[in-house]
């Protein structure tokens, strides 16, 4: 099974793709734990909250696994919990670096932000997301992580995204 992750900072049209793709593919797709979760939690989310959020999206992750299917979309990834975590607390957890260097994906989806700002209670940066754009790409070369950059309008990110996961699935 190819995973698919789709990647970049906030209101970049992540979750949009995600649906989009996983439609034309006919394929799983795992959805951003991290809402779920601060839904759940009565208070201010903290730096041990970050941990337990992308524990928990791999678990999702791993819930979704099927050797029966081909293509697994994942809106969201580790790099995004190591970017969170860097910009809200200026440090990375030991703990959640592993997670980052043990999850590997066939392709991340890298979504640029030339798309408008749209509010979500849980958002919080409107206003710096080419600044976070330039941090996921340089993250993903450090990384040394496959990825494609997405842009323009719907309909042209969908193309590109299924150009570059033709390209992964051969």
């Amino acid at each position: 099974m190819r995973r698919i992750a789709i990647t970049g900072p906030e209101s970049s049209g992540k979750t949009t793709l995600a649906r989009a793709v996983a439609a034309h593919y006919g394929a799983l797709w795992v959805q951003e734990f991290a809402r779920e979760y601060l839904a759940r939690i009565d208070r201010p989310y903290v730096e041990a909250d970050l941990i337990a959020i992308a524990k928990g999206q791999l678990a999702s992750e791993q819930a979704q696994e099927d050797p029966n299917r081909s293509l697994l979309v994942c809106d969201t990834d580790m790099i995004t919990h190591r970017i969170w975590s860097q910009e809200k607390y200026g440090r990375v957890a030991p703990e959640l670096e592993q997670l980052v260097q043990g999850t590997l994906y066939d392709l991340a989806l890298l979504c640029r932000p030339d798309i408008p700002w749209e509010y979500d209670p849980l958002r919080e940066n409107p206003h710096d997301r080419d600044r976070l754009f330039a941090l996921y790409h340089a993250t993903l070369i450090e990384l040394k992580r496959p990825f494609v950059i997405i842009e323009g309008d719907r309909r042209e990110r969908l193309h590109r995204a299924v150009h570059a996961i033709g390209e992964v699935m051969g």
